[in-house]
């Protein structure tokens, strides 16, 4: 794996770390952050994927345009398309005035970014779990 394959997979710990602070938070919890900090995660799980592939990719927020460009060398990622097009929302709609995502919203959020952190990191020959 090389240097910049590392650093993906860094960053989105961070935003993992970070999705499950802000739902977590006994004070001020931050519910739109939490679903964009789970957004943010996967989508630079995928980037890692891609780039471990040595597969070209632009600036997206959008999940399952990466899901796409991920199709001929994981094309199981598919079965998780429900999934991927839940979080992308997180990445644009709550993030401004006039959204709000609820605790509900929230929560579905950092389910889905579980399940797919665990895929992707299965995939990408990491340990199950990371501190």
């Amino acid at each position: 794996m090389n240097e910049i394959v590392r650093e993906w997979i860094q960053k989105a710990e961070g935003d993992y770390h970070s999705a499950l602070r802000e739902y977590r938070a006994r004070k001020f919890p931050n519910f739109d952050a939490a679903g964009f900090h789970a957004q943010q995660c996967i989508e630079k799980y995928l980037k890692a994927f891609l780039q471990l592939h040595q597969l070209p990719f632009q600036k997206t927020h959008d999940l399952l345009a990466l899901q796409h460009l991920c199709s001929n060398v994981l094309p199981e990622l598919e079965f998780y398309r429900d999934l991927l097009a839940y979080l992308s929302q997180f990445a644009i709609v709550y993030r401004y005035p006039g959204e709000n995502a609820t605790k509900e919203q929230a929560k579905k959020a950092i389910q889905a970014l579980k399940q797919l952190r665990s895929f992707l990191r299965e995939k990408l020959n990491l340990p199950k779990e990371e501190g």
